[in-house]
């Protein structure tokens, strides 16, 4: 691209030798010096393949993480009672806030920016048991939302919890991919019984094997989870575990937050400036956070790739002077005959910036074929799950592309300069 722009713009302004004559130094001084130009070609290449390889990696490993925070929450906010630091209405600081249904149904009812409300009561050291195979775990009983709340979706063949399961209190189940496994090996699970506390339930989904940032009582995957009404009809529980929250839009999250204090301090009666009184995980602000984060990765990343193939950029303008030393005579026989300074601005130019075209091109390549190689790879089954697979993007493409071309014309602009500038006559003494 940079080659072709460069070739039209000398072209236009009567600036161009014609173009076979330039292909035909340029393969001289290849044939002539074999290993010099190797040599700077290899280096444009590598220069090219780190700031292709470490932008492509750095973009994978952040949609990686993003991937797992976003399969831990999707846009939610989860609430969880704390205890309050301040006096109110007579009551003394100290006391434990605990949430009822109640509470969730006030908070949805109260607060208009908020698009839904999942109420999820929590017990620890619960024991599955199918045959002689047995599994401990964190039970958790939710409303049917909750899939999409907690991005927590069923393999082919299943299905989470639905509103039937909810108005009939049944005894169905839905479990995390690990402790199926653990439970039935390679069976087919569905439509099982499974023994929860010596109760018979009935296994109707297998959630979806998925990478996880930030966890709540352990990971999903070992998760077991009933429907919230059968959960009360079984368990003397009265406080849930938690309130999960998703706003109608992002931007409303600050304003959420402050009603809730607001909300559920008149109701629970603390004090709505005690910030201990609640605790709260803003998935959507983590989100916000790790891409700042990422951001200043990937800058540092294309700074470190940038510098590498700045410095590969100063070995090509060596080069072009080392050229322009040994051409000194032929130069002075060029402009002895009628060619005019840039005619051998041209000539130094085109060479810099082939150098430099045909070096980045081949690192784009082998960046190209390595990442096709390395996405091939099964990631999950060799312990890089977190690092995620690279992605070249179009924009990283355009971004080296514009670096090599600005350093082609740069590398070959100053010694074509010098070149231009020297005396035929001095030039045809040179030896």
């Amino acid at each position: 691209m940079w080659l072709i722009v460069c070739i039209i713009s000398f072209y236009k302004g009567g600036m161009i030798m014609p173009f076979w004559m330039l292909i035909s130094d340029f393969l001289h001084d290849l044939r002539v010096q074999k290993t010099r130009v190797f040599l700077t070609t290899f280096a444009i290449m590598w220069g090219t393949l780190a700031i292709v390889l470490m932008m492509a990696f750095g973009r994978g490993f952040k949609h990686r993480i993003t991937t797992g925070m976003l399969n831990a929450g999707n846009q939610i906010i989860r609430v969880y009672g704390g205890q309050t630091s301040k006096k109110y209405q007579g009551l003394a600081e100290g006391r434990w806030i605990e949430f009822t249904k109640e509470d969730a149904d006030v908070v949805l009812q109260s607060i208009p920016q908020i698009q839904e409300v999942s109420p999820s009561y929590g017990r620890w050291g619960v024991r599955l048991k199918v045959g002689p195979n047995t599994a401990t775990t964190y039970l958790e009983a939710v409303f049917p939302n909750f899939e999409l709340l907690r991005t927590m979706y069923p393999k082919k063949g299943g299905r989470f919890l639905n509103d039937l399961d909810m108005k009939g209190k049944r005894r169905v189940i839905y479990l995390g991919s690990e402790v199926t496994e653990e439970l039935f090996g390679n069976e087919d699970p569905i439509g099982k019984t499974i023994e929860l506390d010596g109760v018979p339930f009935t296994l109707v989904g297998v959630m979806q094997e998925k990478l996880q940032m930030g966890m709540s009582n352990g990971p999903d995957d070992r998760r077991a989870i009933i429907p919230f009404t059968t959960f009360e009809s079984l368990y003397p529980h009265r406080y849930l575990r938690m309130i999960t929250i998703r706003p109608n839009k992002l931007t409303d999250i600050e304003l959420i937050k402050k009603e809730l204090y607001r909300v559920l301090g008149r109701k629970l009666r603390f004090d709505p400036s005690d910030e201990n009184a609640l605790s709260m995980w803003d998935f959507v602000s983590n989100i916000k956070e790790m891409n700042k984060v990422f951001v200043g990765i990937e800058i540092f990343l294309g700074l470190v790739g940038g510098l590498t193939l700045l410095v590969a950029g100063v070995g090509v303008a060596n080069i072009m002077y080392v050229v322009v030393k040994e051409r000194t005579r032929e130069i002075g026989i060029k402009m002895a005959v009628g060619a005019k300074p840039k005619h051998i601005i041209t000539q130094f130019v085109f060479e810099s910036l082939l150098i430099a075209v045909l070096g980045g091109f081949l690192g784009i390549f082998i960046s190209w074929g390595l990442i096709k190689i390395f996405s091939m790879i099964p990631v999950q089954n060799q312990g890089l799950a977190y690092l995620g697979k690279p992605q070249l993007s179009q924009a990283v493409l355009l971004t080296t592309s514009f670096v090599l071309g600005t350093i082609g014309i740069v590398a070959g602009v100053f010694p074509a300069q010098r070149a231009a500038r020297l005396d035929p006559v001095e030039s045809l003494r040179y030896e």
